[in-house]
């Protein structure tokens, strides 16, 4: 049993053409499956599609990325709740806030998140969550639509995941005392992400995920390869392991069955 690659965007031009040299190289890299995420209406159709077409491999996620939260009306978000359920869907998202660009207007992006978790309503599926520069406004619209793991109500234990987490110490925390988890990208291996390091370092290990957020973000030693794909999770994958001072075939069936159990692959 291989890698899961938790969270990639196989639909990207970059990728979308190559799907099956794409999953020829997990093969050789021993990366089983891949949860490709798509971040708008059309971009998750496509991710859909690609579930469909290759069951085994591949599921998808389904969500408005922050960066498209100016072009979302109505309509978008009625189509959004038909493809949620979906069977090959497993995860709502990514969404969420990203301050760093600022792509798109800081109230939409809060309008957006906000409506997208009002929509995931009772249907148990993991959330994934870009945030970027804007933990101090992501954390409380969470746990004002009942997201709170450790709260009350009916967010009580629901599965929150910060993807491609680069933030502070501090803000790991915050995020864990909220019930919720962090994963692991490529970045975590850059020489000068010394306190990410740490904080994977200690992270426990019944929640450890890794992913690429391919085609962006090449681990060491493939950092100039263009573009990232899911098999280079491997190397993330490796790098994490020997940090942690754990052996490579144990870290990779822990994340595993995490990344299993926290989508309900």
């Amino acid at each position: 049993m291989g890698l899961i690659d938790s969270h990639a965007h196989l639909t990207f031009p970059e990728l979308v053409d190559q799907v099956d040299d794409v999953l020829a190289r997990c093969d050789e890299a021993c990366v089983d499956k891949v949860i490709t995420i798509g971040t708008d209406v059309a971009d998750a159709r496509v991710a859909i599609e690609l579930a469909d077409r290759y069951p085994d491999r591949i599921r998808a996620g389904a969500g408005f990325h922050p960066h498209e939260a100016d072009k979302v009306g109505d309509a978008d978000f009625e189509a959004l709740d038909e493809l949620w359920d979906e069977q090959a869907v497993v995860a709502f998202g990514e969404m969420g806030l990203d301050y760093h660009y600022d792509f798109a207007d800081r109230e939409n992006q809060k309008r957006v998140f906000s409506k997208q978790l009002a929509m995931t309503g009772n249907r148990d599926k993991a959330v994934v969550i870009h945030c970027r520069e804007a933990l101090d406004d992501c954390l409380p619209i969470l746990v004002d639509h009942g997201f709170a793991g450790r709260g009350r109500g009916r967010g009580r234990g629901r599965r929150v995941v910060f993807h491609c987490f680069t933030g502070t110490r501090e803000e790991a925390d915050r995020i864990a005392e909220q019930g919720w988890r962090i994963s692991f990208t490529g970045i975590v291996t850059f020489p000068r992400s010394t306190e990410l390091q740490e904080i994977a370092k200690a992270y426990p290990a019944d929640q450890l995920m890794v992913e690429t957020d391919s085609p962006y973000l090449s681990p060491v030693p493939v950092r100039k390869k263009r573009p990232n794909e899911p098999a280079h999770v491997a190397h993330t994958a490796r790098f994490l392991a020997d940090l942690r001072g754990e052996g490579y075939e144990a870290f990779v069936d822990t994340t595993r069955q995490n990344t299993v159990g926290f989508f309900g692959l």
